[in-house]
């Protein structure tokens, strides 16, 4: 609980020092985001997704990875024992063995293992689909995640919340900004959390605290330090066995791993400064740091995953499992220059973004494990016995060292060509250093590449109402890690097409895309040595979107997301360490060929009080579970969510939140019939908040 009074300790005292009358003047702060220009999202080649803040708060998220199943563009992939985000958009994604890649304002914050993210310093979430990556950088074709935190105001604005829930949910969040003199405003926010879990055994406890800083240096410009910090744990969870294609082998809570491994434990610490220069009216200056520090270690006991090795395949009961420990640590230091403006010539138009960034990036993979026979480290999947002490000994299967090192420099013009038509075109230079060495086999390597990326778009304005648009880049980048053999993985280049329509109308807004994007050298999951990944060569992905908000009077809103991706291999693959023939076509593993996201929410009036009600449905068809086993499928599944807020003061509120009402039984993700990981069941949670 010390995590708990620490947070309400803090607040209490920002509340404290800021309610005395002040004669700061209320100004709103609107901070600029980079990669952006001044471009409006509606005249960009490219399809955005805003989740918004205030939808997260209405169906009580507290998981970012939870916010993104808003957008059925977004699928989950392998959850590294339920302690990292990783997922895939447009079905295609990074490393099976590591968290996915995202950005903090811009800056890298996926890269290392930070553990889930918690969404009590998101102000919003930007899903950037599509062909960007010769502007963003290094990132996969089917798109990027753009987290926005919030920023402190120089006005006087609070919150402190309590949730408690099934499984013994306990959380406390807040929130605090205000000025300190005319020139220096602060924000800080954060949570804590004390969870148990639908999984026997499975115990979270997070405490996180994001502070961060505004300092107005002139009329011209001014300078942002955030810093974020995040203590977690819980036990390392892979989830429920399938025997012969049976989802109901052992029932959804069953832990099968050891509770005597006790938790495994994540720290990250955050930094992150920018300076913003307002050269005219028509120029600005973007400059920024980030520094990113993480580590990830304990034990674990997970299913063993080779036929040969396994137990439940002779008896039906025995489950054979390798016993884990792993120490993962990651540093992260990134630089970026951005200069944006425009400039009249020949009567036309030029929207202009120059920029350059680079990074040095750490990254030590230590996994040791015990590997015994048949039989020799077990569990009955029926009637397991937890007393059993603590696992065997452990040692090194392989210890990764790794360092990038990169720089970039980009060049987008948006030319004006006439009030209706636009047209872009980029150009990315990368050049990336990348030296591994593996301890145990004392295989080292070193690479160093470069490549020019382009990006081409057109934007055509048919009405006041509709735009069309049309999209081309292409995209370069490493490939953290090393195969079984002690071998880099070299570096991936990809390509990605886009066509689509937005539209604007007083009651209803949203985005149709066509999409074909293709990436070399795609990994997968490695099911005969586990923990590595192996490449199964060019994948490709293809498919259309439709992303829609509106208004169903004026009290009630909804928003509407369906994809349909067509994610498959590219050509014939026969791995010689499964023997197992991936033909060209292949369905790439945990990608539903449909996926479909409606929610409602509308404001009444009951009894004289304000009430706000509302609710989340979505479908997952069923998808490949194994990437070398096409016959293993998950099945399809439907999810309903329900909510309720009774505004019950000016200040006070009470909501009430209902996710998966309907008990439905499914697999969130897989990464192999023995590590099928399951969704929650009937969840609920009660919260009280109140602002000052």
């Amino acid at each position: 609980m010390k995590y708990s009074a620490l947070t309400l300790t803090f607040l209490a005292i920002s509340y404290g020092s800021a309610a005395s009358e002040s004669d700061i003047e209320t100004i709103t702060i609107a901070h600029k985001q980079a990669f952006r220009g001044d471009i409006p999202l509606k005249e960009l080649p490219q399809s955005i997704t805003t989740l918004s803040k205030e939808m997260m708060v209405d169906n009580g998220i507290t998981k970012f990875r939870d916010a993104l199943d808003f957008s059925a563009s977004i699928s989950r992939k392998n959850n590294g024992g339920a302690l990292w985000d990783s997922y895939s958009i447009r079905g295609l994604s990074g490393n099976e063995n590591m968290p996915s890649g995202y950005l903090i304002n811009g800056f890298s914050g996926g890269r290392g293992f930070a553990g889930p993210r918690d969404v009590s310093n998101i102000d919003y979430i930007e899903v950037l689909k599509g062909p960007g990556s010769a502007l963003y950088g290094r990132s996969e074709p089917g798109g990027t995640i753009n987290i926005i935190t919030k920023k402190p105001q120089f006005y006087q604005q609070g919150q402190l919340k309590a949730e408690f829930g099934s499984d013994n949910h306990k959380r406390v969040q807040g929130d605090y900004t205000n000025g300190l003199t005319d020139d220096i405003a602060f924000r800080v926010n954060g949570a804590w959390q004390d969870s148990d879990s639908f999984r026997d055994y499975v115990h979270h406890d997070k405490f996180v605290i994001t502070p961060s800083l505004y300092y107005q240096l002139n009329d011209k410009s001014s300078l942002t330090y955030e810093f974020e910090y995040v203590d977690q744990q819980q036990m390392y969870d892979r989830g429920i066995v399938v025997l012969n294609d049976n989802f109901d082998t052992v029932p959804e809570n069953r832990f099968l791993g050891n509770p005597n491994d006790g938790p495994t434990k994540v720290h990250s610490r955050g930094h992150q400064l920018s300076y913003d220069y307002d050269i005219s009216s028509d120029w600005t200056l973007l400059l920024g740091a980030n520094y990113r520090t993480a580590t990830l270690n304990g034990y674990s006991s997970d299913a063993e995953l080779s036929p040969s090795r396994q137990s439940l395949f002779d008896d039906g009961h025995t489950l054979t499992r390798q016993h884990r420990y792993r120490d993962y640590e990651s540093e992260d230091l990134s630089l970026r220059f951005e200069l944006s403006g425009y400039f009249e010539f020949a009567g036309i138009t030029n929207h202009v973004l120059l920029g350059a960034d680079a990074y040095d990036y750490e990254l030590r993979t230590g996994l040791y494990r015990y590997r015994g026979g048949n039989g020799t480290y077990t569990i009955d999947i029926y009637e397991p016995n937890y007393s059993t002490g603590p696992g065997p000994d452990v040692e090194m299967q392989y210890e990764n060292n790794e360092q990038q090192n990169a720089y970039g420099i980009y060049l987008q013009d948006q030319l004006d060509i006439t009030e209706r038509f636009k047209v872009m075109v980029g150009l990315r230079f990368d050049e990336i250093e990348q030296d591994i060495f593996e301890t145990k086999s004392g295989v080292a390597s070193n690479s160093k590449e470069n490549r020019v990326s382009p990006r081409f778009g057109m934007v055509y304005e048919l009405n006041d109402a509709i735009n069309l648009y049309t999209s081309y880049s292409e995209g370069f980048l490493p490939l953290s890690g090393t195969d079984a053999q002690g071998e880099p993985f070299g570096f991936e280049e990809s390509d990605s097409f886009e066509v689509g329509m937005k539209f604007s109308y007083e009651k209803i807004s949203g985005t149709i895309a066509l999409f074909d994007a293709s990436k070399s050298n795609m990994l997968v999951a490695d099911p005969v040595n586990v923990g590595y990944s192996a490449p199964v060569g060019k994948a490709t992905s293809k498919g259309f979107e439709v992303d829609v908000t509106g208004n169903l009077g004026a009290n009630t809103e909804y928003t509407v997301s369906y994809a349909y991706v067509k994610a498959e291999t590219a050509n014939d693959v026969v791995n010689v360490d499964w023997l197992v023939p991936i033909p060209k076509g292949s369905p790439l593993v945990n990608v539903p060929e449909n996926n479909f996201s409606l929610s409602l929410s509308h404001d009444a009036r009951v009894f004289e009080q304000d009430i706000k009600i509302g609710g989340h449905y979505q479908y997952i068809s069923d998808r490949l579970g194994d990437p070398a086993d096409l016959t293993f499928r998950l099945p399809s599944y439907q999810l309903v969510g329900l909510f309720a807020k009774w505004q019950a003061t000016d200040r006070t509120a009470v909501s009430l939140n209902v996710d998966n009402v309907f008990d439905e039984s499914y697999i969130a993700s897989s990464y192999n019939a023995l590590w099928a990981y399951p969704g929650a069941p009937t969840q609920f949670k009660l919260g009280l908040s109140y602002d000052f």
